[in-house]
């Protein structure tokens, strides 16, 4: 399976909102960095910031995507519902590695949509 395959099976399980399947396509030390905002290490900080942000499934579609050796780049649009319900939308540009079909690492450019 390449890895955008396995990026976009992952992807599926946010959407439904299986977390935990989720989080089995991470490796235990996986790296997430939001560019300019926060850097979250290993799958279990994975976890807690799913449980604080996602407080619905998010949705999301991957516009486009690149892949070359272990990494795949990622464009799309995010939407976050917000704790008044209404719902937070993004652009996305997410760089990932992958390290024997896991996702080991993302290097995550976000940028609010202004109405």
């Amino acid at each position: 399976m390449n890895n955008t395959k396995i990026l976009l099976d992952a992807n599926q399980l946010v959407r439904e909102g299986k977390y935990e399947e989720y989080l089995s396509y991470l490796t235990e030390d996986s790296k997430w960095v939001f560019v300019g905002e926060r850097t979250l290490l290993g799958k279990e900080a994975v976890r807690q910031y799913i449980k604080e942000f996602y407080l619905a499934p998010p949705i999301f579609d991957m516009e486009r995507s690149i892949e070359e050796g272990n990494f795949v780049t990622a464009t799309g649009n995010i939407s976050l519902k917000n704790v008044d319900g209404s719902y937070s939308h993004y652009s996305y540009c997410d760089i990932w590695r992958f390290d024997n079909g896991k996702l080991a690492e993302v290097k995550a450019y976000v940028i609010e949509k202004k109405p």
